[in-house]
């Protein structure tokens, strides 16, 4: 695996546009030939989109591996970019609705999912905020390279940290009065069903990360849901929006409820800029666990 972090690190210092040049060769292949999970991504469409036609989703699903590669490319570009390259390539549209938590010394929850270009964010995310920025994720299970990753992804300041020890970091970044934005993609499936929030999702039952309201209700801290948008190839625009303000002042569940509406009306309109190769529907809801409507 380290041998292969070597091989897509001389891969990346390739321009950009010849990067672009590999996605145009690579996603047909995955498509037509290699058949990258096309069962998956198959299913997926045709449960959540049930009032589509098999042309609209086939045309929904070529959009979507085009996009996977670009994405792709785009990881490797990630990995040498200048912080100039980065703002150019990720522009946020209104930082100011994060400023006036800083300002109030507060930190805050910002909630988002795998749509669109993430890893952007993960990289610039210290360095485009006034918050000190620390971005949550599962941990690779190839450790060396998962390190070599990590150390990439945090060279602007972005503090990466696994979900394993997240609760540590809030106890100390609130312990120490420190403003802080923590970045978590809220669309992952949980690995525990018991510990999951379900609800009718795309037509389907689905569960949802719980993480984001707990330590929004734990410290009080302000949830923001920031959409991203693909304005051209290779280029995103940010936009945060307040989900709450005052997370002991709602009912539980109220977040992530707000949440998963946005994320639904999200795919709705850009369908194509979503995992749809992910296993994201592989859990079934426990007897004993609600269904939230």
């Amino acid at each position: 695996m380290y041998l292969l972090f070597l091989l897509l690190m001389l891969v990346a210092w390739l321009p950009l546009w010849l990067l672009y040049g590999l996605s145009n060769v690579s996603w047909p292949i995955l498509y037509y030939i290699v058949r990258y999970r096309r069962k998956v991504t198959d299913t997926n469409l045709k449960k959540s989109f049930p009032e589509k036609s098999d042309k609209e989703l086939k045309t929904i699903a070529k959009r979507y591996y085009h996009h996977m590669t670009d994405l792709l490319v785009e990881a490797l570009f990630n990995l040498r970019t200048t912080p100039q390259q980065v703002k150019q390539h990720y522009h946020i549209t209104n930082r100011q609705i994060l400023d006036k938590y800083y300002e109030q010394g507060k930190s805050v929850i910002l909630v988002s999912a795998h749509y669109n270009n993430w890893e952007y964010m993960v990289v610039g995310l210290n360095m485009m905020l006034r918050h000190h920025g620390v971005g949550v994720g599962k941990p690779l299970d190839d450790k060396r390279f998962g390190k070599h990753l990590t150390k990439k992804r945090t060279r602007f300041g972005t503090e990466v940290v696994d979900f394993t020890n997240v609760r540590e970091t809030f106890a100390y970044y609130d312990a120490h009065k420190v403003p802080v934005a923590y970045m978590m993609l809220a669309d992952q499936s949980p690995s525990n069903e018991h510990k999951s929030y379900w609800t009718r999702f795309l037509n389907q039952e689905t569960p949802f990360l719980y993480g984001a309201e707990y330590f929004a209700r734990k410290y009080n801290y302000p949830v923001l849901f920031y959409k991203v948008e693909k304005t051209k190839r290779g280029y995103y625009q940010v936009t945060f929006s307040e989900l709450c303000d005052n997370p002991l002042e709602v009912p539980q569940y109220t977040i992530t409820k707000k949440y998963v509406s946005l994320l639904n009306d999200l795919l709705h309109e850009k369908p194509e800029y979503w995992l749809w190769s992910h296993k994201r529907w592989k859990r079934k809801r426990p007897q004993d666990m609600p269904l939230y409507e």
